[in-house]
């Protein structure tokens, strides 16, 4: 007797197989992967915010309206206003963008130095290793970051472009020791000894053999060091060295709310919520990458 087929899942049954085979490895992600999945839809919602903040912005961030300054929370001032009269939340959705910008802009530019500088230093070794881990990198780390960035924008003059590269000049470091480290164990396998063997070039050799292979902790230190760019930025801004005014920035609105933070504490709140949450959630990305991509974690999810 012929057994009847099995029917397929109403909610699924519409999709291709592979759709279907990613839909549910998302799902399985996100169980098993909680926090991480919370924090990538608090960063969409800040990018979403960011991307169409012009049209998302119930005002102008930089309309001055004096007889308006300080008003509290309301149905036509959701965040209340500043002691100007600039909508606060118009300026917290337009600051994402400052914020977001300079946390892709710093990583990049120190992913991009950190990784050839370390690239080099551990694939040749010897006086190369010498120059870059020794003598380059201590000197950046004889100074915490934010102290050579401080001293960086206060030379260069303050602007976005200055901002980010002092950022990214004082967290390259990071890049390359991680780089230097994961060249020194990767150079030894079977398979770039065999493709050197071949008589594969040193580029080939770096960028298609060994790179692909350390990527991995490259985008969970990526991850984590977008949260301390975008802590940064807020920092030099509410030290008045980021980026001036009128631009909005979740820091500068820090600075700002001091001298209201007890008639007005909402000035205060809703900039270092804001602030918060962003680096929040690029943390919690940070810890569910680095869980996802342990091999042995993957197997005790089944993933």
């Amino acid at each position: 007797m012929a057994q009847p087929l099995p029917q397929p899942n109403s909610r699924t049954s519409g999709l291709p197989s592979a759709s279907r085979s990613g839909f549910n490895r998302l799902l399985r992600l996100a169980h098993s992967q909680p926090l991480a999945f919370a924090g990538a839809l608090i960063l969409l919602l800040f990018l979403i915010c960011a991307l169409f903040a012009p049209w998302l912005a119930p005002h102008d961030p930089t309309h001055l309206h004096l007889s308006a300054r300080l008003l509290p929370p309301s149905p036509a001032h959701w965040f209340g206003t500043d002691e100007l009269g600039r909508d606060v939340l118009s300026r917290i959705l337009y600051g994402a963008r400052v914020s977001l910008l300079v946390a892709i802009a710093v990583v990049g530019i120190s992913l991009i130095l950190g990784s050839a500088l370390g690239m080099l230093a551990g694939f040749y070794g010897g006086l190369t290793d010498t120059l870059v881990n020794i003598y380059l990198t201590n000197a950046f780390l004889a100074l915490p970051g934010i102290l050579l960035a401080i001293a960086i924008v206060a030379f260069l003059g303050s602007s976005l472009v200055n901002l980010i590269l002092a950022l990214a000049l004082a967290s390259w470091v990071n890049y390359a020791r991680l780089v230097r480290a994961q060249v020194l164990t990767v150079k030894q396998r079977e398979y770039v000894q065999a493709a050197r063997s071949m008589g594969a070039t040193d580029l080939h050799l770096m960028v298609r053999h060994i790179f692909p292979n350390i990527v991995q902790p490259l985008l969970v230190q990526a991850a984590i060091g977008m949260a301390a760019a975008v802590l940064s930025e807020a920092t030099l801004s509410f030290l008045g060295l980021g980026i001036q005014p009128p631009t909005p920035t979740w820091g500068a609105m820090l600075n700002d709310a001091r001298s209201h933070i007890f008639e007005s504490p909402y000035l205060m709140l809703f900039p270092a919520i804001a602030l918060a949450l962003c680096v929040f959630s690029f943390n919690l990305i940070g810890d569910g990458l680095r869980n996802y991509l342990d091999p042995r974690s993957r197997l005790r999810e089944g993933l």
